[in-house]
């Protein structure tokens, strides 16, 4: 008995099928209709494409999109045809635009393509490209990285709201020069741009007179043989803290407007300046990744686009949080450069942070420590001695780039530093002073040999601790001999 219900069972299913396709047939000919591309990006700016229709009847397109979306041909009859598709110019709306053309035959069949166009929030300033030019390009940057010999910030000078408001003073030549003097031969300028340098907001438009002091600056390095890693730094957060998908359109859209313009103002230096896109950007899982990947990419595009010099220049992207642990698991491709062997990955340390960033107390997540190495563990004060992150650990950690190294690419230590808690700063002070400085100086050393055993190119967090930029004297020699030290 069984056994009859289950073969009426497949005889239905089979007479259902054969009811189907009795159903998209039209005098015995089954019902054709093929739609090529089935997806259509069109750029920022505006454009045109094509979509091929083949059907074996007469088809029809509804667009919803007549708005901003033009179709030349909207009724057709069997056959192959080809139909034009036309943006009304610029998107303007200041989000991406998106719909669904279907096309139906009157077999019976339909087809659906998806368009989309990004916005455009700003405008363009990409208003005078040149064409590519590689006089004092030449190096890849595998060959630039093996120029630059040791690394150092001109931190919390020209990133604050306004230049060298959180230090003693501005850069000057005589200090670019000093430091050269003193053995470092590359800096990484942090710069603010959107944060209090837009004269315009409402365009993005950078200040012309701080982009001309930028590139003074920029120049006094470029003229005295030092290699310049130029940022858009933290910035009040406007792309660090927005790697999602709700910020996406308008963080690319700045990024876009203002690499265009840096890198406009800055085309004509050569290979000593290399620009950086972003600083730390907050991103920790695969969707954020694929996030903050769109915005290296515009970086790339906008100045790739400027042409001249900017044509062959050395970039930098920055892995996610600009952790090495994240680096290495989630970005595991770079951004499309036309451009062979110009790219370098950026990382930063300051590991443990219970050692180098906890200095106002201890915290839900840690105590302050104040002894950190091998041999540098006091007695006297044991209680804050490191119990975790020392030699092995970052060994670990800085370990995980070599793999990109390897690979060809270079890797930028773009920030590491570790400070004394001196008396006088208003912070807890350690019991045992000589122990704890005699740690800073360990880490500095040992961090500076560890990114260098790995290929590495570390630049020391400088904030006018250990250089005194007034003067263009060191205010901390032992700290300076403990990272040139690292360097032998």
């Amino acid at each position: 008995m069984n056994n009859i219900k289950s073969a009426r069972m497949i005889l239905g299913f089979f007479m259902a099928i054969l009811s189907l396709i009795s159903c998209n047939k039209k005098d015995g000919v089954a019902a054709e209709l093929s739609v090529s591309p089935s997806a259509i990006t069109f750029p920022v700016e505006g454009g045109a494409s094509d979509i091929t229709i083949s059907s074996n009847a007469g088809w029809s397109v509804n667009n919803p999109l007549s708005s901003w979306l033009q179709i030349d041909k909207t009724t057709g009859n069997s056959g192959s045809t080809t139909i034009h598709l036309t943006t009304l110019g610029q998107n303007e709306t200041g989000a991406t635009r998106s719909g669904i053309l279907e096309i139906s035959s009157s077999n019976g069949q339909s087809r659906r393509v998806a368009v989309t166009q990004p916005a455009t929030i700003y405008p363009s300033y990409n208003t005078s490209p040149k064409a590519s030019d590689t006089t004092g390009m030449s190096s890849t940057a595998v060959q630039l990285a093996a120029k630059m010999h040791m690394g150092i910030n001109f931190g919390n000078t020209m990133e604050s709201p306004n230049e060298g408001e959180w230090v003693s003073s501005k850069i000057t030549e005589s200090y670019v020069k000093f430091v050269k003097q003193t053995g470092f031969n590359a800096v990484r300028i942090p710069c603010n741009w959107v944060w209090s340098h837009l004269s315009d907001r409402g365009k993005a438009k950078i200040d012309p007179t701080w982009l001309n002091r930028v590139k003074e600056v920029v120049g006094w390095c470029v003229a005295n043989d030092v290699y310049v890693i130029l940022n858009a730094h933290g910035d009040n957060g406007w792309l660090e803290r927005n790697v999602n998908k709700v910020k996406q359109d308008s963080v690319n859209a700045m990024e876009k407007a203002i690499w265009e313009q840096i890198a406009t103002a800055m085309r004509d230096f050569d290979e000593h300046l290399i620009f950086a896109g972003a600083n730390e950007p907050t991103a920790e899982n695969a969707e954020q990744m694929s996030i903050l990947m769109s915005y290296h990419q515009t970086f790339i595009n906008a100045v790739r686009a400027t042409g001249g010099r900017n044509s062959h220049r050395v970039l930098v992207v920055q892995g996610p949080r600009t952790d090495s642990y994240l680096t290495s698991d989630l970005m595991t491709t770079l951004p499309v450069d036309l451009v062979p062997n110009r790219l370098m990955v950026e990382v930063h340390c300051y590991s443990p942070s219970t050692f180098n960033l906890l200095t106002d107390g201890d915290v839900s997540w840690g105590n302050m420590v104040y002894y950190w190495g091998a041999g540098n563990h006091s007695t006297i004060e044991p209680e804050r001695n490191a119990t975790s992150g020392e030699e092995a650990a970052l060994i670990d950690e800085l370990g995980k780039m070599k793999k990109f190294v390897d690979k060809g690419i270079p890797v930028v230590l773009g920030e590491y530093a570790s400070w004394r808690r001196t008396p006088g700063l208003g912070k807890p002070v350690p019991k045992d002073l000589a122990m704890h400085n005699k740690s800073v100086e360990y880490w500095a050393t040992f961090v500076t040999k560890t990114a260098k055993a790995n290929g590495l190119l570390p630049f020391w967090w400088e904030i006018g601790f250990m250089l005194d930029r007034a003067n263009n004297v060191a205010k901390d020699q032992a700290l300076l001999d403990a990272i040139i030290a690292g360097y032998k």
